[in-house]
């Protein structure tokens, strides 16, 4: 298995990732972490648009632009 890091923007639709870091100012960091995306966080990627991602987290889809999408890191769950 593959557990090299990698931006959750490139993640394909349907991959299971989890989080690994979350890179950004402490607004960004606390407004993830808000959303429940905190390292060790297992993630699905739904669907791919525009530049943004929609992912599962449990059982709560959350849409994230293509910015915020490149500063979570995530490897392959």
């Amino acid at each position: 298995m593959n557990t090299a890091a990698f931006p959750l923007a490139m993640a394909d639709e349907d991959e299971r990732v989890t989080v690994v870091a979350l890179h950004g100012g402490l607004g960004l960091v606390r407004r993830l972490s808000e959303m429940g995306l905190n390292v060790g966080s297992e993630l699905r990627v739904l669907q791919r648009q525009n530049g943004g991602l929609v992912v599962l987290r449990g059982g709560t889809r959350l849409a994230l632009g293509g910015g915020m999408a490149q500063k979570i890191l995530v490897s392959k769950a």
